[in-house]
Parts: structure tokens; C-alpha cells; sequence
């Protein structure tokens, strides 16, 4: 199977119509698109709706401990999984899946690059500061049918309990972050057993385990 995608017969989208349905402030919109996309065998397709969830892009930051191979993730708690649970579980012990183990993370702002707003958010969560810049692990979409959001990832070396701020999140934006401090392989075990649930963390883990933390 040929993986080429031939790029020499525009147009390769041709967008119809597009319409705002709905916006929140200044958080986030959806916007309906009608278009058509070439299709594999050249031809345009069929006119068909697609929606777009905006709500821009994000940085996250995986902090590792080499001396102690241990990593450094923030527990927070998180709604939409809260609202996920069913009635029983959000009434009972069952609630404490909402609180989430992860990787420091923030939203990609227009006057920062990436590199400065993972090194400010890890001063807001964690309370470090890096003192070389974060190394680049990859760039990826989390749920490319239904949002544009891009999620840039790194990861660093910190020496644990060598913090400059308290962290703890903004406590005017109704944070609230408890750093944890995890040996990498118990880690990589809670993503078997499914502790660690989140996407970017996940993805962040297992590079590191694919580069051996060389």
C-alpha cells in the first residue's frame, strides 16, 4: 500500500460555507463548516457538514528526577471527568477518579511561545524553575474529529524538592495542585492499571521509556 498523498491536484479542501454556532467569551467557539475534500482516488467529495471545536492550543511539560528516576506529576481535579462519572460513583468514594494524576500543562498563550509558557506554568503548578531549556517530545492533536486544539509536549530534568515558588496552581483561577513524586517504572505501572488516565501524561511516559531516560 502506497503511503504518498499526492499534493499536485488542487483544490485539496474546498470549504463551502462556514458558520460560528456558538461562542463562549473568549474561551472557546464552534464553528460549522460545509466543504468538500479530494478524496483518495483524485476526485472532490460530496458536500458534507463538519463542526470545529476551537478552543486553542496547549503546552505540556513532564518534569523527571534522574537522580531518583522518578517523575513529577501534578494532581488536580478535573470536572468534565467528574461529569463523566455515573450518579452512584460521583456520590461515593467513586468521585476521587475525577482528581487526575498529570503532567504540568497550560494553554498555549499568543505572546508566549511554547518553550516560555511550559517553563511558566511549571513555576505556577510545580514551583520550579528550569535552568536549560525543555527538550521537545512531539506535537499532537487529542481528538482531531471534533477539535483543532494541538498540544506541543517537553520534558526537562528537575532535582525533586529543589523548588523556587511554592506552585499549588493560581489560586485566583481556582486552582488547586498537589505535586506528586512517582518512581518512572511505578508510573509506567499506573498507566497499565489505569491510574493515569490522561492523554498527554500517557504520551509523555512512554517516550521516556522508549528513550531508556538516556
Amino acid at each position: 500500500m502506497s503511503e504518498a498523498f499526492d499534493t499536485a491536484k488542487p483544490p485539496m479542501v474546498k470549504v463551502l460555507e462556514l458558520n460560528e454556532d456558538y461562542r463562549y467569551k473568549e474561551l472557546f467557539r464552534v464553528v460549522r463548516a460545509r466543504l468538500q475534500y479530494r478524496r483518495f482516488d483524485g476526485t472532490l467529495s460530496d458536500p458534507v457538514t463538519r463542526l470545529n471545536f476551537e478552543r486553542g492550543n496547549s503546552v505540556g511539560i513532564l518534569l523527571y528526577d534522574r537522580a531518583q528516576d522518578a517523575v513529577l506529576l501534578v494532581r488536580q481535579f478535573r470536572y468534565p471527568v467528574f461529569a463523566s462519572l455515573k450518579a452512584e460513583e460521583q456520590n461515593s468514594a467513586g468521585a476521587r477518579h475525577a482528581w487526575l494524576l498529570e503532567i504540568v500543562a497550560g494553554v498555549q498563550e499568543a505572546d508566549l511561545d511554547a518553550g516560555q509558557v511550559a517553563r511558566k506554568e511549571l513555576l505556577e503548578e510545580a514551583g520550579y524553575e528550569l535552568k536549560s531549556e525543555p527538550r521537545s517530545i512531539a506535537t499532537f492533536y487529542p481528538s482531531p474529529g471534533g477539535t483543532s486544539e494541538s498540544i506541543a509536549l517537553f520534558w526537562a530534568e528537575v532535582a525533586a524538592g529543589e523548588q523556587s515558588g511554592k506552585g499549588g496552581g493560581v489560586a485566583a483561577e481556582g486552582e488547586d495542585t498537589q505535586l506528586v513524586t512517582i518512581p518512572f517504572n511505578r508510573a509506567l505501572e499506573m498507566i497499565r492499571s489505569g491510574e493515569i488516565r490522561d492523554a498527554k501524561t500517557i504520551i509523555s511516559l512512554q517516550h521516556m521509556a522508549l528513550l531508556a531516560r538516556e
